[in-house]
Order: structure tokens, then sequence, then C-alpha cells
């Protein structure tokens, strides 16, 4: 017998309800996955409904496992028979069994991501275009987006409109598709939509699925999209038993099709719907949850709800205002380091930022106090294949290396076949000389004219780099060799962060070491590289927010909080619709927090968004009854980290007229507003404002601008 005395009011009334139509929404943390199994129990146990008769779908494998354990716990083999996997796992299940009805075998195959990929590799041979112009991820997203729009390829050609790029993506989708048809398989986005349209088609068939299910559970409702369900919908028409679970203040995928309004007005398409809330969080401390609480409150898009704990009040959310995006790091680092001191383990800490390339500046320091880490669902900022790319058009200017000039030579795409690079190679070692020397010397006859081009573009970087700014020289490395105009005519954003934030490191590098060179800096990142393969499985954890969904720790840090980064302004663009999803992405990054809650961000100059950082409106927006600024604080630890912070508050002692400006620092103009010095010559200030401004030069002595002070922060 199955005791429910552990459940809250809440909980209990979620287990045991008797209406058709149940939503539940499950704040953060609230015991989700306990009461979506008890309730499968409970059906089992307590109403006689046959196990074979009850379906629950979830999202990830690994849900669906724990799921499945947690009922065998409760029921040993009484709950034997329940369908509970994800819903593509459902779909091949009814697919196999009833696909031939559109003239597809029943032992079809289902391809996996390596599989699409080879089909993507046979197809761009055919095309003659290259992955490093079309990456594979952005051409898979370019199939599913127009299936899921229910554009074939004969209308994504006609969509085109003649662009280039556009055209050959569609001739991209064109041959994927008749690859599949060829072969008789599917993707993933097949079994949806393939499901979705056998019910439509055949009456008979749905009502076969739908009668056999007579209790349909949802988990993590707020992120299936329209075709999902759809799906769903389909297979409640016999017996109409739908119970959800969700959290739209969750509902962070849109940019995979997830829709908040589907969770949202659930009760507009199942009538008589009962709506249980579960508030009780038993993951995080008060000030935590009530600091996201009126962060959540200012979205429109959301079924009302206050989360509390029995946890206790807890420390308030901390947040610190840096000079730069080094000092960032160092006050990150140096409190993850003085939490370890206290007992923590660095698995049970985690850095989450908005944009991959974000954790660039961290992962140095990082690897500095010799902290091991993770990144969690991605790569290190230093092995990303576009930072990879451009460093080694930096190791052409300065060593000309074979391993640098086989990785970029046809990148971007110069017509440079593998042929031609293994003849090359073979001349340079019959030689004794570089690839570089012997297109250099013209050795090799074919190609000439590209060649040359190459050649002088990169004789010309190497005079530049006489003048020793690596700065403008790594602006004309992605110009003139048109990197950055291929990331952008294929709206590679990410890729293009990270191009960006490389920008920012070699400004800083720069900044920190003025008589420093090209290949001095090149040597820094080896090490940095080099370091970073140390790792122990006591390790810190660095993720994106997305990737953090589900997961909890003791310690968060979220960095970054400035606005155009994180709320990002590329999703602001969107409207109110793009600022909610921001917020409900910092509500999800807030509420990972156990314990202790860090926010920060720096007020330098920042490449990726082109102007002067300003503090995020996720920080101004938590009620000041739970969060603390250290802003003017000085904070005490024991790492060997430097805080140049620290040192630059304390000259705010002087007086105004005495003030002294260095890069880096916060600044009030009376018209222009807030900006960030980014240049001091002869007394004359380079800062940065924000849009429209720009940069503007002012004398250091002008009474119209003054440092940025204590009660500014307020």
């Amino acid at each position: 017998m199955i005791t429910y005395s552990q459940l809250n009011e809440n909980q209990r009334a979620a287990v045991t309800s008797d209406a058709s139509h149940i939503r539940i929404i499950a704040g953060a943390g609230s015991g989700k996955t306990r009461v979506l199994t008890m309730r499968i129990a409970y059906l089992i146990e307590q109403l006689g409904v046959r196990p074979y008769h009850i379906l629950a779908i979830t999202f990830t494998n690994k849900a669906a496992r724990e799921m499945k354990t947690r009922i065998n716990d409760m029921l040993g083999d009484a709950g034997t028979g329940c369908h509970i996997s994800t819903i593509h796992s459902l779909c091949m299940r009814i697919l196999s069994e009833d696909i031939s009805a559109l003239n597809y075998p029943k032992n079809f195959t289902v391809i996996d991501a390596d599989d699409q990929r080879q089909i993507l590799k046979e197809a761009y041979k055919e095309i003659g275009i290259d992955k490093k112009e079309y990456p594979y991820g952005a051409s898979l997203d370019y199939i599913a987006n127009n299936k899921y729009m229910n554009v074939d390829p004969a209308k994504a050609m006609e969509y085109s409109y003649g662009e280039p790029r556009i055209v050959n993506k569609a001739k991209v989708y064109d041959y994927y598709d008749r690859r599949l048809k060829q072969l008789y398989a599917l993707d993933f986005d097949d079994l949806i939509l393939f499901t979705t349209k056998l019910f439509e088609l055949y009456p008979v068939i749905l009502e076969k699925w739908s009668s056999k299910y007579h209790y349909i559970h949802v988990d993590e409702f707020q992120d299936v999209d329209k075709e999902q369900y759809k799906l769903i919908k389909l297979l409640s028409t016999v017996h109409d038993n739908v119970y959800v679970v969700g959290d739209p203040d969750q509902t962070i995928f849109t940019w995979r099709g997830a829709d908040v309004n589907i969770i949202v007005n659930f009760d507009r398409d199942f009538p008589n719907t009962k709506t249980i809330v579960l508030n009780q969080n038993y993951r995080s401390t008060n000030n935590i949850l009530s600091g996201a609480n009126s962060l959540i409150r200012n979205n429109k898009a959301r079924v009302d709800k206050e989360l509390f704990s029995k946890n206790g009040d807890g420390s308030k959310i901390i947040h610190k205002t840096c000079m730069s995006e080094t000092g960032e790091a160092n006050y990150v680092v140096s409190q993850i380091i003085k939490l370890h001191g206290d007992g923590y383990n660095y698995r049970d800490m985690a850095v989450l930022y908005r944009a991959n390339y974000l954790s660039r500046e961290v992962e140095k320091v990082l690897i500095e106090n010799r902290v091991n880490y993770v990144i969690y669902g991605g790569l290190r900022f230093y092995e990303r294949m576009e930072v990879k790319d451009i460093l080694s058009y930096l190791r052409m200017i300065t060593r000309g290396d074979d391993l640098a000039f086989v990785r970029i030579i046809n990148t971007p795409r110069r017509a440079i076949g593998p042929k031609t690079i293994d003849a090359i190679q073979q001349m340079a070692n019959e030689k004794g000389i570089s690839m570089y020397e012997v297109i250099k010397q013209g050795l090799y006859p074919k190609n000439r004219d590209t060649f040359d081009r190459f050649v002088r573009m990169v004789e010309k970087w190497k005079e530049d780099m006489k003048n020793g700014d690596l700065e403008v020289l790594l602006q004309e490395v992605l110009d003139d060799s048109g990197y950055r105009t291929m990331l952008e005519k294929d709206g590679e954003t990410e890729r293009l962060e990270n191009i960006k934030s490389l920008l920012d490191d070699i400004k800083q590098y720069s900044q920190d070491y003025p008589d420093s060179t090209l290949d001095e800096y090149l040597q820094m990142i080896a090490l940095y590289t080099d370091r970073a393969s140390e790792e122990t499985g006591d390790a810190v954890n660095l993720c994106t927010i997305h990737s953090a969904k589900g997961l909890e720790f003791d310690a968060v840090f979220v960095i970054g909080l400035s606005e155009g980064i994180f709320p990002s302004e590329r999703t602001m663009s969107e409207g109110q619709k793009g600022l909610e999803e921001e917020r409900r992405l910092a509500y999800v990054a807030y509420t990972r927090a156990k314990k202790l809650l860090y926010l920060t961000e720096s007020n330098s100059f920042s490449y990726v968004i082109q102007a002067a950082k300003l503090p995020s409106r996720f920080i101004k927006e938590i009620d000041p009854a739970y969060i603390d600024n250290v802003d003017q604080k000085k904070e005490a630890f024991t790492s060997k980290i430097f805080d140049e912070d620290i040192v630059i508050h304390d000259q705010k002692k002087e007086k105004p007229k005495d003030q002294v400006y260095r890069n880096g620092d916060a600044v009030i103009h009376k018209i222009y507003g807030e900006g960030v010095v980014i240049g001091n010559s002869g007394g004359v200030l380079q800062i940065a404002f924000a849009h429209p401004h720009g940069v503007k030069k002012i004398l250091a002595s002008h009474p119209s601008i003054r440092k940025k002070g204590k009660d500014d922060y307020s």
C-alpha cells in the first residue's frame, strides 16, 4: 500500500484528483516527478486502472527511466505494462505497426545524427559546397524548420528567391529528402510528422491507438511544440483523460518550437480543466525564491504562482558589478575558491551564462588558478571551431606552419581540394620547406591566382603586424580573409559572438601587456589550452542556462548580466514575446541555486554588442529586500587572485576633480548618460556610451563628466 503522508496538500490533490483534464503548474524544485509517478501508481492501485491503458510521455530517456524505476519501487510487478517513453519512442512504436498505410515498410529505418551528417556529406559533395561554410547543424535546422512549416523542397527553392546561399540550402534539403525516401528512412522530426499525418488520414488507425490509452500524461508540458500538441490531442480523442505537468515560467526552448501559450491556454482546448499549482520548493532558500518570484512577476504570459520553501531564508542574493570582464572572472573564481575552502565541492558549484562566448574569461582565470572545470554540454572556448580557425590565421602571420595552413587555406572556400593540398604537402616534404613557402615561391603551378591572392593577404598582415596593434590586426584578418562575411551570410550568430569575444580577448591582452607581440599572445593561448586538459572528478560546472535546465547546485554564479547580453539584444528585437522569453531564462538560472546565488556583470565595452555595458534589468527587477549589492565592499578571500575591482573602487575616496580615469571605469555624463572609459590620452578620454551616442572624446577635467559613484548603484 502506497503512503501519501510525505506529500504536501497541493501534491496530494494533484495525485488524487478525479478530473478528466488536469493541469499541474509545477514550480522549480516542487517535486513534480514524485507527483507524476505517484499519480500513475494511484490510478493502478486505488482506481484499478490496467497499466497498459496508461501512457506517460517524457522528453528525455533519462526521465523515462527514472519514472519507470520509481513506479517499480512503489508497485513492483503490479506496475509493469505502463507505456512510459519519449514522444519519439511512442511514435516509433505506432509507426512500426501502421506505417504501411503510408506505403513505407514496417522495418523502416530511423536515422540518427551521424546518419544525417553522412547524408549531408554526400549532398555537399554533389552540390559542391563546404561544411565550414554551411555547418551541418545550420543545414539540419533549415531542413527541420521547413518540414514543420509544411514546406517541401520545391517550395523551399521557390522561397529562396535566387539568393545563392539559400539556394544551396534548398538543394541540400532536396537531396536529403530524396535520399531518405530512397532509404525508406525517417529522421526524428519525421517520427512526429508521419504519426500525425497517419492519424489525420486514417481515422480507423487513430481510433485504434486512442482507444488503447485511457489516461495520457505529459511531463515538461511547457516544452511541447504545436506538432507534438496536435499528436497529444489526437491520442486523447476516445477517452479524453489528459494530465499535463509543466511550468510556463520555465519555457525557454521557443527556438526549438516550444510555445508557452500551449500550457497557458490549455484550459481553452480542454474544458473544465482542473489546475493545481505546486509552489512549495524543496530545493532553494526563501531569499533566492523570493528574488526569482519578484523577477518573473514582470511576465504576462504565465499562470500566477509564488514559490516558497521551508528551508529557511538563507543568504541574500549577491550582486557584484565589476569594472571589466577580467575583474568579473577574478571575482567569481575568488568566491569559488573561498567556498571550496569552506567545504563546498567544486562539482556543487556552477557558472551559468546566456551565451557560450561568455565562458572565455572565467575559463582563463580557472586555469590560471588550477581549478578544474567542465563545460557541460559544450566545448571549451579555445577549442571551438571558429576560434581555432582564426587562431590558425594568426599563426600563418607569425609561423606559417603546415597545420595552420591546412586548416584555413580553404576556409572560407577557395576551391582548393584535398588532392591539391596533398600535392603541396608532398612538394614541401621533398624540398624541406613549409607548405606556405611552396605557394609563396610559386612552385605549385595550379590555382596560381588563388594562391597568389592568399600570399599577398598574409604578407600584408605581416607588414601590418609591425605596427604592434593586435586588435587592428585581428580586425583585418577577419575582413580580408572573408571569414566574418562567411559567418554573417549564413546567420551564424553564436560563432560570430565567439569571434567577437576573441576580439575582446586580444584587446584586453594588449591593454594588460602593451609591449607584447602576436607570437607571445599565441603562446599564452597555447598554455591555456594545454593546462585545460587536466581534469579530475571534482570540477566546477560551466554551462549555458539552456543546458542547466533540470540541474541544481549549492552555489550558482550567473555572469554577464548586462543589457544586450542578458537579456539578449537579438531576442529582445522580437518585442515583448522575446523579452519574456529572456526573463524566463533568468528565472530558470536563478532557481538552479540551492543555497547561494551570485549575479555579476561588468562595465567594460563589448565588441559583441558594440556598446558600453550597463547592468541588466534582470538585476533591477529583483526586490531589493532579497539582494545584497556588494559593489563597494571589499571581498576577503585567500586565493592568489588579484581582484582589480577592489583597488579601483578604493580610488573613489578622491575628490571628483582629482579623479584619475582608467580604462574600464564607469562614468556618468550629464547629457549622454552612463558610459565606460575605453581610452585616455593626454587628458582626453575616449568614452563608449550606449546607443545612439556611441564613442565620444571628452576632456577628463570637463565638469559634465564624473565617475559612477556608490549612490548611483542604489
